[in-house]
């Protein structure tokens, strides 16, 4: 659905133009979330934000979603492996409220394009 689209490629390299802002972050003890925890509950607002703007997604299209999001998310865990078990930091934070929208942005793109062909 979108994982396959040019963009999302644009999506991933947007990404990898940014990476600076995770390499050589510490990870702080009891911090309050780590990256992956920032990266999953970003995603996760942002797909419920979707489906409730489009009540008319049969149960196969949202879970065809949520698979998407999977590996979406697994995309984002094999790009910062180094990383999402460190402490987010605010700069981190803004980024991936950042991406997670582009992301809802290419779903509501698909959905889009779906319910006008």
């Amino acid at each position: 659905m979108v994982t396959n689209t040019e963009g999302y490629i644009l999506v991933i390299e947007y990404l990898t133009a940014h990476l600076s802002l995770f390499e050589n972050s510490p990870n702080i003890d009891n911090a309050n979330s780590s990256v992956l925890e920032v990266i999953e509950q970003e995603m996760s607002e942002n797909i419920i934000a979707l489906c409730n703007q489009n009540q008319d997604l049969t149960f196969k299209q949202r879970n065809t979603i949520i698979r998407e999001v999977d590996a979406i998310v697994y995309d984002l865990q094999e790009i910062l492996s180094g990383v999402v078990n460190n402490s987010v930091n605010s700069e981190q934070l803004a980024f991936i409220k950042e991406f997670a929208i582009l992301i809802k942005n290419l779903f509501d793109t698909e959905i889009n394009n779906q319910f006008i062909l």
